[in-house]
């Protein structure tokens, strides 16, 4: 694994943080319309039949169940499907139910501090060296600056304790699933974004029937929401998950949860008119700080 990820990851990279950080808008908006269990179903639901319509256009074919190697992607991609779509979804919208937002904002910003242990056993190449360690450590810091010591106080709620559980299960889910995305053997990327997303509507659809029933379509602005969230946040940030995962790596890959608390703040103050924080660069400064320090690239002298 190359320690220097390049130009082209790096741009994924935060496309995907400005992507996800916009998505906690436009739930709060969906929620006008669907339960959040209904919202999380939907996504990833709109998101496989989008992917799976680009990829039978294209022709491009699923992975086969005819071969070995087919049937360990498929495998993959139920763990994929299963780990970072339908079950952190519901993780997170059952969890910020009881907890304030601002808890789940730094659940996420966790999901390095998983991913950097299980890569170090799991992916070769991802190695914990100190100068990652610090990297991220740094980085985390500046995500509790953003967000505050408030983020951890009480919401008074009966089920906060295993809300907030269910917060970091969910971040621990992120990091399992951007494992599993890098030892996945070689295969379209289309192609395995579009099985992903598939075996997690698979799984999700009947969960939020039974938890929450048939629900009616929503309109206005909560129908556009929904729309935004199954094709843009969930379709096309799959299928850019999945390329910067397998190039450069979990650890690279799940530092985009740093800039998620930035970017959402940014988005709250230009869409919604919400107060900046007066934190906030002192926040971004820590966080792009400890990026590149945890990716710089080694010089190594020459023998």
């Amino acid at each position: 694994m190359n320690d220097s990820p390049g130009a082209s990851n790096w741009i994924k990279l935060i496309i995907l943080g400005l992507i996800w950080g916009s998505s906690f808008m436009a739930v709060t908006i969906a929620l006008e319309g669907l339960g959040p269990v209904s919202i999380a179903a939907a996504r990833i639901t709109l998101g496989a039949v989008a992917l799976l319509i680009i990829i039978s256009v294209i022709g491009i074919r699923l992975p086969s169940l005819q071969d070995r190697v087919g049937r360990q992607v498929w495998l993959c991609a139920l763990g994929m499907g299963f780990f970072s779509n339908a079950l952190p979804f519901s993780l997170l919208s059952w969890g910020q139910t009881y907890v304030a937002s601002g808890f789940a904002g730094v659940c996420m910003a966790v999901v390095p501090l998983f991913v950097l242990p299980l890569a170090h056993f799991m992916v070769p190449g991802e190695r914990m060296t100190l100068r990652r360690t610090l990297g991220f450590t740094i980085g985390f810091g500046g995500v509790l600056t953003l967000i505050g010591l408030k983020a951890f106080a009480s919401a008074g709620s009966d089920f906060e304790s295993l809300a907030r559980l269910a917060c970091l299960a969910a971040a621990l889910c992120y990091a399992i699933g951007s494992i599993i995305t890098r030892l996945c053997p070689s295969v379209n990327m289309l192609s395995l974004s579009a099985a992903a997303l598939s075996c997690g509507a698979v799984m999700i659809v009947p969960t939020a029937l039974w938890q929450e029933g048939l629900p009616s379509l929503p309109e206005g602005r909560s129908l556009m929401a929904v729309l935004y969230l199954g094709l843009v946040p969930t379709a096309l940030a799959q299928v850019m998950l999945v390329q910067v995962a397998r190039s450069a790596g979990p650890s690279f890959l799940s530092t985009v949860n740093y800039q998620v608390p930035v970017w959402s703040v940014f988005f709250g103050a230009l869409l919604l008119n919400e107060t900046l924080p007066p934190q906030l660069f002192a926040a971004l400064v820590l966080i792009l700080g400890g990026l590149l320090l945890s990716r710089a690239p080694v010089h190594r002298q020459r023998p």
